[in-house]
């Protein structure tokens, strides 16, 4: 289990001219080292167009561990991408969705790019986005399947029975051209790590897409998409063991007021136009103080002895939360609103994020029919983050402003799905259009 957060993660990049190649303002003096701040980017004015040739993704060659002073990164969705979230939870304290629905991944694609290292995580310790100058950086882009298990995988940082699949190494810097010093392995110099999830690229790494990833990932590129859920939500709450506190006695209108029913399953593709640098993490592995009002010290430290893993964690819980706080509970009632009353014979159609776009968020989110929803619960929801939300259903966007719809707002929550080492918080720059 993650331990809970109450803090808004993120900040708006605005438009980029390229996601592969992100602005960043910087400084520097005569007397000390140049610095450089994502916070403080330019806004451009373009924006990358989804990729529109035929898919011809290039072969993938797992890297080996590089040995003493050297880096392996990896990539998990942690233990949650392989098993989904079980409803009723397994164990009491399971992360579950609080509404009643047992979801799945069948797929859980991303492409990662742009994996950076750069001295002086800690210039600015009142900034997390600002670090000194990159050091050494690999590039792919890879494309990722996260739910795909493996045994010839690595543990991964989280819990067991979690995957990390390697991507790439690193035995020395090697930025700018030229640069081919060792790292320092003193174990007083810290690396500031970063990353990005970026728009799938028809010429990306395959690192473990099966046919129908393949299939999936073409679509990805064709429309776009940084981040594709696909899977499955049945739906094993009841009325006997599901409430809306201080609501009607129906959740949705009142000519589908039955709907769901308990073992009714929604196919749903999620797809998440929001490319994203994570910039200078903080480090779980850790083991120093954190700067004030952050929860790990950043940045990695070599080893003269072995490699260190530098794992780039995705979590899969951001895209389903009630608010901006992190760790918020999760509900899949607003997505399978979407299809209500649209079934035949039991089928209904895939739910996807377009069908968001136009829902506000707030002050009542609303079902096809126009009729408010309410907050169902069929557990007790967590508590540490917020109070249990009761009533209409009515997203919490905290001081978060200009987010024109659902589709804004689980793009926003979504965009800090992004981490280091399973819970390393990073600072979030976003390439899309966003509102801070």
């Amino acid at each position: 289990m993650r331990t809970k957060r109450i803090n808004i993660i993120g900040r708006s990049g605005l438009l980029v001219a390229a996601v592969m190649a992100v602005a960043l303002g910087s400084c520097s003096s005569s007397n000390g080292p140049t610095v450089t701040c994502a916070s403080s980017s330019p806004a451009a004015t373009t924006w990358p167009t989804p990729s529109t040739g035929a898919l011809a993704l290039r072969p993938f060659a797992q890297p080996t561990d590089p040995g003493s002073g050297g880096v392996l990164f990896t990539a998990s969705g942690e233990v949650l991408a392989l098993t989904g979230y079980p409803f009723p939870p397994i164990n009491a304290g399971d992360t579950a969705f609080v509404d009643g629905w047992d979801v799945h991944f069948t797929r859980l694609l991303v492409t990662v790019d742009n994996i950076t290292l750069s001295s002086g995580p800690n210039i600015r310790p009142g900034d997390e986005s600002c670090t000194e100058s990159t050091v050494a950086k690999v590039t792919g882009p890879w494309a990722v399947d996260l739910a795909h298990a493996d045994s010839s995988y690595l543990p991964g940082k989280g819990s067991p029975d979690e995957q990390a699949v390697p991507i790439a190494a690193l035995s020395h810097q090697n930025y700018p051209a030229g640069n081919n010093a060792a790292f320092d392995s003193s174990g007083t110099a810290p690396y500031a790590f970063g990353f990005s999830l970026v728009p799938a690229a028809t010429s990306a790494m395959n690192v473990n897409l099966d046919s129908a990833g393949v299939t999936d990932y073409q679509d990805m590129a064709t429309h776009g998409c940084a981040v594709l859920y696909v899977g499955t939500a049945t739906f094993k709450g009841s009325d006997a063991t599901c409430t809306a506190p201080g609501a009607p006695s129906t959740y949705y209108a009142t000519e589908y007021a039955d709907w769901p029913k308990t073992g009714e399953t929604l196919n749903f593709r999620l797809c998440f136009k929001s490319p994203t640098s994570y910039v200078n993490c903080q480090n779980p592995d850790n083991s120093g103080k954190a700067l004030s009002g952050e929860e790990s010290e950043r940045g990695i430290f070599f080893k003269a002895d072995q490699s260190v893993i530098a794992q780039v964690t995705v979590h899969t819980d951001h895209p389903f939360w009630d608010s901006v706080l992190h760790d918020a509970p999760m509900h899949f009632d607003q997505y399978a609103a979407t299809v209500a009353g649209k079934g035949v014979n039991g089928v209904y159609p895939t739910v996807t994020l377009e069908m968001t776009k136009g829902i506000p968020y707030a002050p009542a989110y609303k079902d096809p029919a126009g009729t408010s929803l309410y907050w169902r619960y069929c557990i007790d929801p967590p508590t540490d983050v917020h109070a249990q939300f009761t009533g209409p259903m009515a997203f919490d966007a905290q001081s978060v402003s200009s987010l024109a719809d659902y589709y804004d707002f689980a793009t926003y929550d979504q965009s800090t799905q992004g981490h280091l080492n399973s819970d390393g918080l990073c600072y979030v720059d976003r390439l899309y259009p966003s509102p801070k």
